[in-house]
């Protein structure tokens, strides 16, 4: 029983650290994870995890490395967003990999990067042939921005004399599985008798039937039944 009280006290303690390393952290962790990001969280699950499992004679150390581990990270990280030059340090420049339609070939080399890897990052943002591109930037979190030849971009509305109005909101779901978001409902200036009026004239009774709603930007209502 003690055995088992020891584990689940090293449990909570190295998950309540977790946690409060990934929330401290911030978005960047996610979605804009660098190399450094990445090892520093990596190396801290790591050693949490050994301390979860084999923990001993030397929790406290272990809390105390982890404390500091992520002491250190923060402070590096905040170092990086006073002082550019320790942010070029730590999270890299951009890299230039495609300028006037041209492949870069010594900033491939020097990022590592083979022209399959190049072709693949442009695939995923739906270029399938280097001739369409203008400039290509591989960002520190390792993504590729693309500008493409004027000839092959996207004509905006503006560009044809249009000028349409900005929407009020963002779409959003009004019903999930049966239940009525009203947060939502709000947020969009609209009232439950308003949904339940635009439910009836689809022939549906009651909000139970449906089983998602969503309100467009355009102001009408996307609605699926159970």
């Amino acid at each position: 029983m003690g055995e088992f009280l020891n584990a689940a006290i090293r449990a909570l303690i190295g998950f309540t650290i977790l946690l409060l390393f990934t929330r401290l952290t911030g978005k960047k962790q996610l979605s804009q994870m660098t190399i450094f990001t990445y090892i520093t969280g990596i190396t801290l699950g790591s050693m949490i995890g050994e301390m979860v499992i084999h923990g001993g004679v030397e929790f406290m150390e272990e809390i105390e490395a982890m404390v500091l581990w992520g002491a250190f990270s923060f402070i590096v990280e905040y170092v990086g967003l006073k002082i550019p030059f320790m942010r070029v340090v730590l999270d890299s420049e951009p890299a230039i990999v495609i300028k006037h339609g041209e492949i870069q070939v010594k900033e491939l080399r020097k990022m590592r990067l083979n022209m399959d890897d190049l072709t693949m990052l442009l695939r995923e943002k739906d270029v399938f042939t280097i001739r369409d591109v203008w400039y290509a930037i591989l960002e520190p979190h390792g993504e590729l921005s693309i500008v493409k030849k004027a000839a092959k971009q996207s004509v905006l509305m503006e560009d044809i004399g249009l000028q349409p109005q900005d929407p009020s909101y963002l779409p959003g779901e009004l019903i999930t599985d049966g239940t009525l978001i009203r947060k939502n409902l709000l947020e969009f200036g609209k009232t439950e008798a308003w949904l339940i009026q635009e439910l009836s004239k689809r022939g549906i009774t009651s909000i139970k039937q449906v089983f998602y709603a969503e309100l467009s930007e355009d102001d009408t209502l996307f609605i699926q039944k159970k």
